[in-house]
Order: structure tokens, then C-alpha cells, then sequence
């Protein structure tokens, strides 16, 4: 599954639904056809501007050809297709697409594979077995195709699928190959240093319950928690066990029960050592030298790239473990990693979406926009705001994004239910737009069943009228995210196109785009290009917003720094 290591065991084609073929190029057992000569006379097909080439999740196929020294173009591709028009909707792996719009089953891989240990690899499949399922699949995407691109002229979601998915194939396979150089030795340090603080906290814990258990059992831990302990009421899961997930235990916590805290402190630095400082070295490619992550297209529902194998969008951005974890991604010799940082983009998205008049003034004019916030809902004058009061301000303005209740704002910031209560309010009347725009867009969707960002990306949101109350209230702060989510991540990916496309004009630039994590882009230049690279990365990135397709009213600031590793240029 990984197109860095994968080998070509065959291509399949289909050149109209219903008649498909499968090239056999390395089966162990029986005759094949010669890879070269195969990829020889296809490269004419598979590189002609005339002929369109349609795949489900083409970026795969794209890396593994270009790695044959074929570039697919024109392509097309189901899963983009798919995503552009039913995003949130159910999954767009082939298969489920296959059953729901072709009512068709395809054969699965473990069909002629097998799984577990007894699972072979592809190029020990027969032939005749190979056949039906790989041409099988040529066939499908075909079909699938047909039907998507009709849906999306009737729909009037091209642009979406044009503009915004398209182009990423091309622009994040370059990415994957490219890759990003890590320091080895230092994350075994790491790893010692975390295994030292984790047992640190594990005798803590031991010390508190007074007895030695298994931390990561839920049965073990709730055993304590609820009936040696009895730090609260018995809370269970549906399946009837202890209820120790993270809600749970951030409640206990912010009780003030120690305990809770400290298992928090310790999951978090056992997911940290387990995925990242012992991980990371295992996904070092041998014959580059670098971690190759996977760019995910279509895995989030408001167009927000993920990554995997390994994934560096979870890796923690403001503690001190997380710092530490991104010392370990670094520069080749005489390059340095840049970072660039869009400033407050949803903020910025609410202020434009729910024109917010304040919120627009202040970023306008290059205010404090947390200062300005705490001002306003504390009723303090700007020059009397101190550190804690920002916070809280800072608190509510990210909370409010995500629709944050009464009792997480509490919680946040430390404060009793009655008090965040008042805080909101405060918000409220202070800024009416951001409450309209809320009231609004849950009435919008509760009619519509989606809702769309600023450059007409759907979303759709299936639970906004679900009758249990906690669906329900989880769905509607869906609704009210996924516009402002959904537009920053399309600004992002315009930025990231209008970037590579300002590169491939100068043929000479060295620098490479690396990384897309949330709102930062990370790239690897050598120092001499330092100077002329960064004016062209801010300037791509803070005009994205201004495109024809949505005049955005607000400005984009970008911040920009560089060093020997992603922590220095942060």
C-alpha cells in the first residue's frame, strides 16, 4: 500500500465500460510480459495531452508510474469526484462507491489474496484470478466516472472538483517523493527521555491508587477510579464497561482530582513516544534516507488534507513534547526548513463569513484581535488586559469556532459553568453577527442536510436532525465549523497550487514544498535561495483568498521563519 516501496505487478486498462484488460508484468509463477517493453509502448498512451486518464485515487498509480519515469497526463479521478460532491456523506474507497452508485460488489482483495498469515502478495496470484479482479476494478473507476461527471455538471460542482482537487495530485505526489529528512539518534534520545518521564508519572499514579495496575486497561483503571477510589458516580460505556475515555477523565480533572490529570499526562506522552520517537525511525526509507508521509485527499469532511504512514498532522504544536518531536525533522547540508504560518486564518474566515464589523475593523488594522476580544466581552480598557485575561478571551474567540458550550468554555478557562455562561453571553451581544451566522447556518443545514464554505465546497452534515440531543448538538457544531474549516483549508490549497506553479516559472529554484500540516507550510531551500524563496512563498499565500472565485475582504498574514530543523523555524 505504500507507492515509495511498491513493485509493479501489472497494469489494468479499461477502454470502455464492460471491456477491460489486465497486463501481467511480474507474476512469479507463470509467463509475463517484459516491464520494459510494456511501459515503453504504454508511456505513449499514458503521456498523451489527448487521452484522458481516469483512476480511483490516481495519486497512488501517478507516484508508482512516475517512478517508472511515466508522467500520467490528463488525469481524472473517481475518489476526488466523489469527495467534491458527497463529502461527509459515507466513504469514497472504490468498492463502497461501486455498491452504492453501481450496485455492484466487486471481488475484495483478500478474495484472491487471502488474509492473515496465510495473505499472499499480488504477484503470487494467478493470472486468470489477477485478471478478474484488477480489470474488474479498470472497469468500475470507468463506470463510476460516467456517472460522477454527470453528477457534477448537474450539481454545479466542477469548480470545486477542477480547482481545488485536481490539481493536488500532481502537487502532493511531488511532495511524498520529496519527503522530509530525520534525525535518528536524536529521536532515540527522545525516546529515552520520554520512557524516563513516563515512569515518573506511572509511579505518581501507583502512589495515588496506592497499588499497581495496568494504566492502559480501561477495566483496571475504572476498577480504581470508581470502586476503590470512588472519585465519582460509576459511569459505563454501552457495551456495559468502565468509562474511562478522555472526556471522562478531562472532566475528573478539571474537578481537581489528581489522578485523571496524570493518566491524561501519561496517555499523552505514551501516544507520543509509541507513534512518533520510536515510529518515525521505522518509516525511514533506505534508499532515500527520509520519511515519506501519504497525503490523504479525501479522509476529512470539510477538505482539510490528513496524512499517513506516518501522521504528522497530530504531532502536539504548543506543548514542549511536541516541540521537541519536531527538532527531530531536519534540513540536508547547507538547506534550511522554512516555515510558513497563516495567521488567525478562521478567525479571520468568521470575521469575513459573518461580517463581523468589529472583528473586520480590528484585522484591518493589524489589532490584537484576542486583546480586542477580552476588551470588549471584560469591559476593560485595551491598555489594562493582562496575560490571563487575553487567554480566557483567546479561549472563547477558538472556542466559539468550534461551537464550545457553556460548560467546555468553563472548563477551558477554569472558571464556574454560571460565570462562562456570562462570558458567552457577553460575547454575543458584543459581536451579534457571529450569533446570526450561527442561527443561521444550523437552520440552513437542518433544511438542506449540507452546508457550503465561501468557495461553494459542500459538506454534508447527516445527523443535524437526529432526535438523540447529543447527536443532534455534536452535528450542529459541525455546521458551524466546517464552513470556516472547510474555506481555510481551500485557501490553503490554493496557496500551495499558485506556489508550485510560480516555481515550475523558475526552472532554477531548488526549493521544495515538504509538508502541509493545518495552517503551515513546510519547505526545504538551500540558504542561498533563502532570501529570493520567502517574498514569493508570503506573498502566494497571503494573495490565495483573492481569487476570482471569492473576494475575501479581510488581509491574510502570513508568518514566516526558517532553521535547521521545523522547531528552529517555528
Amino acid at each position: 500500500l505504500n507507492p515509495h516501496e511498491a513493485n509493479l505487478v501489472g497494469i489494468s486498462l479499461c477502454s470502455e465500460p464492460g471491456i477491460a484488460c489486465y497486463i501481467p508484468l511480474a507474476h512469479v509463477t507463470e509467463k509475463v510480459l517484459e516491464q520494459k517493453i510494456v511501459l515503453e509502448k504504454l508511456k505513449n498512451i499514458l503521456q498523451d495531452k489527448s487521452i484522458k486518464k481516469i483512476g480511483q485515487n490516481i495519486k497512488f498509480d501517478f507516484i508508482i508510474l512516475l517512478r517508472n519515469e511515466i508522467k500520467l497526463d490528463p488525469i481524472e479521478d473517481t475518489m476526488l469526484m466523489s469527495y467534491a460532491l458527497d463529502a461527509g456523506r459515507h466513504r469514497h474507497n472504490m468498492d463502497n462507491l461501486s455498491e452504492i452508485h453501481l450496485n455492484h460488489k466487486p471481488i475484495s482483495f483478500k478474495e484472491v489474496a487471502g488474509t492473515g498469515k496465510k495473505q499472499i502478495s499480488f504477484d503470487k496470484v494467478p493470472i486468470k484470478l489477477a485478471t478478474q479482479y484488477a480489470a474488474e476494478d479498470a472497469d468500475v473507476t470507468f463506470r463510476l466516472y460516467t456517472f460522477f461527471k454527470e453528477r457534477l455538471d448537474q450539481e454545479k460542482l466542477l469548480k470545486i472538483y477542477e480547482l481545488f482537487e485536481k490539481p493536488m495530485v500532481n502537487l502532493l505526489s511531488k511532495m511524498e517523493i520529496e519527503g522530509i529528512k530525520i534525525n535518528s539518534s536524536f529521536l532515540k534520545q527522545l525516546s529515552r527521555k520520554f520512557d524516563n518521564k513516563i515512569r515518573t508519572l506511572e509511579k505518581e499514579i501507583f502512589s495515588i491508587a496506592k497499588e499497581e495496575f495496568n494504566i492502559g486497561s480501561p477495566k483496571q483503571l475504572g476498577e480504581i477510579l470508581y470502586n476503590k477510589l470512588k472519585i465519582t458516580t460509576m459511569k459505563k460505556t454501552k457495551k456495559g464497561g468502565f468509562a474511562t475515555n478522555a472526556k471522562v477523565l478531562e472532566d475528573l480533572a478539571f474537578k481537581g482530582h489528581k489522578l485523571p490529570r496524570t493518566v491524561l499526562d501519561w496517555r499523552q506522552l505514551t501516544k507520543l513516544k509509541n507513534t512518533y520517537t520510536d515510529a518515525l525511525p521505522e518509516h525511514l526509507n533506505v534508499k532515500t534516507n527520509r520519511v515519506h508521509t501519504s497525503f490523504l485527499l479525501a479522509a476529512t469532511t470539510t477538505g482539510r488534507l490528513a496524512s499517513s504512514e506516518p501522521n504528522l498532522q497530530n504531532i502536539p504544536i504548543k506543548t514542549e513534547d511536541g516541540k521537541e518531536i519536531r527538532k527531530a525533522f531536519v534540513a540536508e547540508k547547507n538547506h534550511s526548513l522554512i516555515s510558513a504560518d497563516y495567521n488567525q486564518i478562521e478567525m479571520r474566515i468568521l470575521a469575513d463569513i459573518a461580517d463581523v464589523k468589529e472583528l473586520k475593523k480590528a484585522f484591518k488594522n493589524n489589532e490584537d484581535i484576542h486583546s480586542l476580544t477580552a476588551s470588549q466581552v471584560f469591559d476593560i480598557s485595551l491598555n489594562k488586559i493582562d496575560k490571563e485575561t487575553r487567554r480566557k478571551a483567546k479561549a472563547i474567540n477558538f472556542g466559539i469556532i468550534y461551537g464550545i458550550s457553556q460548560y467546555g468554555l468553563a472548563k477551558q478557562i477554569s472558571v464556574s459553568n454560571s460565570e462562562a455562561a456570562d462570558f458567552l453571553k457577553s460575547y454575543f451581544k458584543k459581536f451579534p453577527e457571529i450569533k446570526d451566522y450561527m442561527n443561521s447556518t444550523i437552520n440552513f443545514c437542518r433544511k438542506s442536510g449540507y452546508v457550503n464554505n465561501i468557495f461553494g465546497r459542500r459538506c454534508y452534515i447527516t445527523g443535524i436532525n437526529d432526535k438523540n440531543y447529543n447527536v443532534r448538538n455534536f452535528q450542529e457544531r459541525a455546521a458551524i465549523n466546517a464552513p470556516i474549516q472547510g474555506s481555510a483549508a481551500d485557501i490553503m490549497r490554493l496557496a500551495m497550487i499558485k506556489i508550485t506553479r510560480e516555481f515550475e516559472k523558475k526552472s532554477n529554484y531548488k526549493t521544495k514544498m515538504l509538508l502541509q500540516i493545518h495552517d503551515e507550510l513546510v519547505f526545504e531551500t538551500p540558504q542561498d535561495e533563502l532570501e529570493k524563496i520567502i517574498p514569493i512563498i508570503k506573498k502566494n499565500m497571503s494573495d490565495a483568498s483573492s481569487s476570482e472565485h471569492h473576494k475575501f475582504n479581510i488581509p491574510l498574514t502570513v508568518d514566516i521563519n526558517y532553521g535547521n530543523n521545523w522547531d528552529e523555524a517555528n
